[in-house]
């Protein structure tokens, strides 16, 4: 374990957070109220919460935490076997917008260290209409791939396409992006990627949300929305991993299931 490259991703994250927090702002109109937490074992985190005219419920949130992995976690988690010590940190993102016409937008990016060390997250669009600028979002996290590795775009797209899947209903949660974990081959390439994923889903948030937002929408196209919303509901309390993860290691409730929409609807 180097503290050096800990801190490196800690404070990359934490200026993530900063100017996504200030680009949501500009945008929105609205403040976020921040809530600060504590970690059962050590650390913990800053809590960003936005409920305004653009960004329906929305949050911004940074961990850094450390403890001891219980043993079921020492079987699941790499490098805990033999030493059940961790650190970790992240940022965590998720956007429910008011306009249909906007897709949810999620993002996360993660640094853990055992004995071993590696970066995981992703990004991932959930449109409930036809969302125009598809290909070009899905065109530039290709770009990114490639740039740091020509093979991993189609590894990293399907990892997404099977992570974001309903099995009991046989359908996707939305329309895909990138999913990746255990990133550990050379250190700085990694973490190039990492900022890079970081600026590309800033910029996606300001161009989409600037494009659309004044956008005229109808009721029965909410309608849609709340029952997209149902399905990244079920997703998020059944099968995502990040949910289970801080659930088992003492995380702040609050913060782990701010990625629920504010409304949702079933048939």
């Amino acid at each position: 374990m180097t503290d050096n490259n800990y801190n490196k991703a800690k404070n990359w994250f934490e200026d993530l957070r900063n100017q996504l927090i200030n680009m949501i702002v500009e945008i929105d109109g609205s403040d976020f109220i921040k809530t600060h937490w504590t970690h059962r074992h050590q650390g913990g985190g800053i809590m960003a919460k936005i409920k305004g005219s653009v960004i329906e419920k929305g949050g911004v949130n940074i961990s850094s935490v450390s403890g001891k992995f219980n043993s079921q976690m020492q079987e699941k988690i790499p490098g805990a076997k033999d030493n059940p010590n961790y650190k970790a940190t992240g940022i965590s993102v998720v956007l429910h917008p008011v306009s249909p016409r906007i897709p949810s937008m999620h993002f996360n990016t993660r640094y853990l260290m055992t004995t071993e060390q590696w970066f995981g997250g992703g990004m991932d669009i959930t449109p409930c209409m036809e969302f125009e600028n598809l290909e070009l979002y899905h065109k530039g996290l290709k770009n990114i791939c490639d740039k740091y590795d020509s093979k991993k775009y189609s590894e990293y797209k399907k990892w997404c396409d099977d992570y974001f899947y309903l099995p009991h209903r046989k359908e996707a949660r939305g329309a895909g992006g990138i999913f990746f974990d255990y990133l550990k081959n050379d250190w700085e390439q990694d973490f190039e990627f990492i900022v890079d994923i970081g600026k590309y889903f800033r910029n996606f948030i300001k161009s989409t949300l600037l494009e659309l937002k004044n956008e005229k929408w109808s009721s029965v196209e909410k309608d849609l929305q709340l029952i997209k919303r149902s399905r990244y509901a079920e997703f998020n309390l059944l099968h995502d991993r990040g949910t289970k993860f801080g659930l088992e290691t003492g995380g702040n409730i609050d913060a782990i299931l701010m990625s629920m929409p504010p409304l949702a609807k079933w048939d």
